[in-house]
C-alpha cells in the first residue's frame, strides 16, 4: 500500500475544464487538490477569446426568450456527429449543460451572459442558425482573483508578443477566473501550479492517487473519491502527434503548454482505451513571422488559392470544416502549404482577417518573411506566390462574376448562416477588382488534439473491455471528444470539458471512496 504525502477526496489534474470538477468537489464538501502543470492556471480554455459554451436550452438563454427544446438539440447534434460515439454519451451531453448552469447561477460568483453564435452545419434541421445555443462568462477584474490576480494563463499575445497582461478578464480568462475566484474562497480546495502530472497510482487495478513534481520533488497524492484527468489534449508533443497521424504542426496549434499528452499515456499504461487519436479541432492559420500558423476567421475579403492558383473551398465556413477540407485536400495531393489568401486593395496590405487570436506585428516583418506580397497586377500577383498566371487571373474573374451574381456556384459560400455571422447578414464575398493586389501565407493550426480516454456517461474511463477503470475519470481534451469528428457549435469543446469535469465528481460524491 503507497504511504501517501498527502490525502484527499478528489485530485483534478489539470485546470482548464477540469476547474469545473474541482469547484464541485468543494462544493459539495469534498477536499480536491488541483494541479497544473505550468506556472498559469485555465490551460487551452484560457486562449479562448469568447470562452464560448454550447450549452442548449439552459436558463440564460432561456431568460433571453430563446424558443429553442432539447428536443431539437438531440436531433441536431445527433445529426451531425452520427454514430461515431455513443448515443448515450452525446445525450449525456446535449442533456446536461442547462443543469450545470443552474447549478453554477446559484453562486454569486457566476454571471453569463448571451454571445449569438450560430451553430456550424447550418443546412441540418435541428440547427440553431441565430446562434442561442451558446453563452459566455461575463468579464471581471483580475483582483477579484486575490492572490491569483495574475494567475490565469493568457491572453496569447501577452505570451507570444509580451504585451501587457489586461486587468480585467474576459472570454475564457473570464470564465477561469470566476472558479478560481470561487476556488479560492474554499477552505477545503488546495491549487497548485508548477506541478506536472508524472503518474497514476494504482491498487488491486483501482486508481488511487497520482505522482506530480512539485519543486523538483516527486510528491505522491493520495484520492479517496478518484482522479480526474483533464489536462488537455497531446498537441504540443510533436512525437505523439506523429504517433497517432494527427495533421499539422505541434508549432502551429493554439493549444497550451502543457498539453504533452502525459495524461494520456499514464492512463493507458493503467489499463485505459483510446479513441479518436488523430483528431484534432482545427482551422486554418495565418502565418506570422515567427513561422508559427495561428488559427484566424473573421475575414472580410478575398479568397484561398492553391498551388495551382486555384480556390478550393468556400473561405467563410466554420473554421473546422474548413480547416479539414484542408487537409482533406493535402491528402489527396491537391494542396501544399502554404495556401494563398489573396485580396485587393479596399481595406490596404493588411489581410481582411478580423480574429487573429495572435495580433499582427509590423508588415515589413511579413515582407521580409516572404509571407505578403504585393503587386500591381494579378499577373505579377502569381509570379511572386509561384501559382500559374493565367489560372489565378482565371480565378479571380470567375469568382468576381460570381459576386456580381450574388450566388457562389463552385462553393456555396454564404449559403449557411455562419457564412454570414460577420457580414452583417450580407453575402460574405467581396470583389477582387482594387489594385494593387495582395497575397498572405496561411498553413494549418488546429485548437487542440481531440483523441482521449474512452469513457462511459459519467466520465469514468472505460478499459479495453468497455468496464470502468475504478477510481479514474476523464475531461476535456483528456477524454475523446463527445462530438467525434465533428465540431457542432461553437463552444463544444470548452462546453463539454465543464459538463464532464463536472459529471465527473457528482459520480465521485455519489459512489463515496473508491465505490
Amino acid at each position: 500500500m503507497t504511504a501517501f504525502d498527502q490525502v484527499v477526496d478528489v485530485l483534478v489534474v489539470g485546470s482548464g475544464g477540469g476547474v469545473t470538477g474541482a469547484y464541485t468537489a468543494a462544493r459539495e464538501g469534498l477536499s480536491v487538490a488541483l494541479v497544473e502543470a505550468t506556472d498559469k492556471f485555465g490551460g487551452t480554455t484560457a486562449y479562448s477569446g469568447g470562452g464560448g459554451m454550447w450549452f442548449p436550452c439552459n436558463p440564460v438563454l432561456n431568460r433571453a426568450g430563446s424558443d429553442d427544446t432539447v428536443e431539437d438539440a438531440l436531433a441536431y447534434f445527433h445529426a451531425v456527429v452520427g454514430d461515431r460515439t455513443p448515443r448515450a454519451l452525446q445525450d449525456a451531453y446535449v442533456r446536461g449543460g442547462a443543469a450545470l448552469i443552474e447549478y453554477l447561477e446559484a453562486d454569486e460568483h457566476f454571471e453569463f451572459a448571451v454571445l449569438p453564435w450560430p451553430d456550424y452545419f447550418g443546412a441540418v434541421p435541428g440547427a440553431r442558425t441565430d446562434g442561442l445555443r451558446h453563452i459566455v462568462a461575463k468579464p471581471l477584474p483580475a483582483s477579484r482573483l486575490g492572490p491569483y490576480s495574475d494567475s490565469v494563463r493568457g491572453p496569447l499575445d501577452s505570451e507570444r508578443l509580451g504585451t501587457p497582461r489586461p486587468d480585467l478578464l474576459t472570454g475564457g480568462r473570464a470564465l477561469i477566473g470566476r472558479f478560481i475566484a470561487a476556488l479560492h474562497g474554499m477552505p477545503n480546495a488546495a491549487l497548485h501550479l508548477n506541478s506536472p502530472f508524472a503518474e497514476l497510482i494504482t491498487d488491486n487495478g483501482a486508481v488511487v492517487g497520482a505522482v506530480v513534481d512539485r519543486g523538483g520533488k516527486r510528491v505522491t497524492l493520495g484520492a479517496r473519491r478518484g482522479v480526474l484527468l483533464a489536462a488537455g489534449g497531446f498537441e504540443q508533443n510533436e512525437p505523439m502527434r506523429r504517433r497517432y497521424g494527427v495533421p499539422g504542426r505541434a508549432e502551429d496549434t493554439m493549444g497550451a503548454p502543457g498539453n504533452t499528452g502525459a495524461a494520456h499515456q499514464a492512463a493507458v499504461e493503467a489499463g485505459a482505451s483510446v479513441d479518436l487519436m488523430d483528431q484534432a479541432w482545427w482551422s486554418p492559420g495565418l502565418t506570422h513571422p515567427d513561422g508559427r500558423s495561428a488559427f484566424a476567421l473573421w475575414f472580410t475579403g478575398g479568397i484561398f488559392v492553391n498551388q495551382e492558383g486555384a480556390r478550393f473551398v468556400n473561405e467563410s465556413a466554420p473554421y473546422d470544416r474548413l480547416g479539414r477540407e484542408m487537409i482533406r485536400q493535402i491528402d489527396s495531393g491537391a494542396l501544399r502549404l502554404p495556401c494563398w489568401m489573396v485580396y485587393d486593395d479596399r481595406e490596404g496590405e493588411v489581410p481582411p482577417v478580423k480574429a487573429t487570436n495572435v495580433s499582427m506585428v509590423e508588415t515589413e516583418r511579413y515582407r521580409a518573411a516572404g509571407l505578403w506580397h504585393t503587386a500591381d497586377t494579378l499577373e505579377a500577383l502569381a509570379q511572386l506566390i509561384g501559382v500559374p498566371a493565367a489560372n489565378l487571373i482565371r480565378t479571380v474573374q470567375r469568382f468576381n462574376d460570381m459576386v456580381a451574381g450574388g450566388e457562389d456556384q463552385d462553393f456555396g459560400r454564404g449559403n449557411e448562416a455562419y457564412d454570414r455571422a460577420f457580414s452583417g447578414g450580407k453575402l460574405p464575398m467581396v470583389p477582387i477588382d482594387t489594385p494593387p493586389f495582395h497575397a498572405a501565407a496561411f498553413g494549418l493550426s488546429d485548437l487542440g488534439t481531440k483523441g482521449g480516454l474512452r469513457t462511459d456517461t459519467r466520465a469514468r474511463v472505460l478499459d479495453t473491455s468497455d468496464r470502468p477503470i475504478p477510481g479514474l475519470y476523464a475531461a476535456g481534451n483528456t477524454m475523446a471528444a463527445v462530438s467525434g469528428t465533428a465540431y457542432p457549435g461553437g463552444g463544444n469543446p470548452i462546453g463539454a470539458s465543464m459538463l464532464f469535469s463536472h459529471l465527473a465528481v457528482r459520480d465521485m460524491a455519489a459512489r463515496g471512496p473508491h465505490g
